[in-house]
């Protein structure tokens, strides 16, 4: 099992939570997505280590984009 967390920018309602929750579970090895809309945290927990750039083509499918 592997945990990152992430920061999404542009997140403003439980609609934004629920797009990117939406597109990041379609990832590979993906097992678990929390979005916290007050602190714009993204923690994805999968089997193995998911590429970054992975999710932020997810992130930027849903219409957001992944600060730093």
């Amino acid at each position: 099992m592997s945990t990152a967390t992430f920061t999404v920018n542009g997140m403003t309602c439980g609609h934004c939570v629920s797009s990117v929750k939406e597109e990041v579970e379609e990832v590979a090895g993906v097992t678990s997505v929390e979005v916290d809309l007050a602190s714009g945290l993204l923690t994805v927990v999968s089997d193995a280590p998911v590429d970054r750039s992975d999710i932020s083509k997810a992130v930027e499918e849903a219409g957001y984009e992944l600060a730093g």
